[in-house]
């Protein structure tokens, strides 16, 4: 912390807020999110004139705008970081095995990371929410587990190749370690911090992959919402109630920011060291 530039250190912070909204988006909301009012309608924030009764003005359905966005958060932040974790552990775990294991499973893992390389993460997300059932939570966070695993792959797979070869790792063959142990006890815990950082710095593009799909309408349903779906139901009303979408649209870019600034710093640091 003593050395961290204060540009990290604001994206720190700005991190942290955001988790902290998502926690407790409940508890801060001053409204439920199904509440309506439809006689106050697209009432502005109060920093433009509105009341103080909805901080950041209403919607269409004259929903408070504060409590979507704080459920926004809670609901695009739980995707992104689920999906980004469980893209991880299925790409590290398979670029192991692709490592360790020769032969057939070499080759079955190595087509499979080439498929998914040449496929459009979009073009993938549409199928598979064509394909799976109607797209509930637990749906949308599959289709970002799938999303991106084969960067973890084939980096798991070139740092494994790498060890194997190393006398350490030899050794432990030698005296009769099973793969597991050496893999799970001795290789992975040596580039665990490369994986770490380079899911923060993969961590961004999920969440606009979220709020890309969201908005086309395929993925997080009504009457359920994330930042996607407030920007894509806002955006019929972006000349006369602009704060629909630009305040969904400011979370957006802040998290996306400040997560990629962390990555980058955090993958620089590694490299120095």
């Amino acid at each position: 912390m003593k050395h961290m530039p204060p540009l990290i250190r604001i994206s720190f912070g700005a991190v942290i807020l955001l988790a902290f909204c998502a926690v407790f988006a409940g508890v801060l909301a001053p409204y439920p999110t199904d509440e309506l009012d439809l006689l106050n309608r697209f009432a502005p924030p109060v920093f433009i004139g509105g009341s103080a009764d909805h901080l950041l003005g209403t919607d269409s359905l004259g929903r408070d705008l504060l409590s979507m966005v704080l459920r926004g958060i809670q609901v695009s932040l739980t995707v992104a970081v689920i999906g980004t974790i469980g893209g991880a552990i299925l790409g590290t775990t398979l670029g192991l095995l692709s490592a360790w294991f020769e032969g057939w499973v070499e080759a079955v893992i190595g087509i499979m990371i080439d498929f998914q390389a040449t496929i459009p993460n979009l073009i993938l997300a549409l199928a598979l929410l064509t394909i799976l059932p109607q797209a509930n939570l637990l749906v949308f966070i599959l289709v970002m587990t799938v999303y991106g695993w084969e960067r973890y792959a084939r980096l798991a797979r070139a740092l494994c190749l790498q060890a194997k070869g190393q006398a350490y790792v030899q050794a432990q063959q030698v005296l009769g370690a099973s793969a597991a142990r050496i893999v799970l006890r001795t290789i992975l815990p040596n580039f665990m911090a490369v994986i770490v950082v380079n899911m923060s710095i993969n961590f961004p593009s999920t969440i606009l992959l979220e709020t890309t799909l969201s908005f086309l309408g395929i993925g997080i349903q009504p009457p359920d919402t994330s930042l996607g779906v407030l920007i894509g139901q806002g955006r019929e009303q972006l000349y006369n109630a602009p704060w629909t979408v630009l305040v969904p649209g400011a979370v957006i870019l802040v998290a996306t920011i400040a997560i990629s600034l962390i990555g980058d710093w955090a993958r620089d640091r590694i490299e120095m060291e």
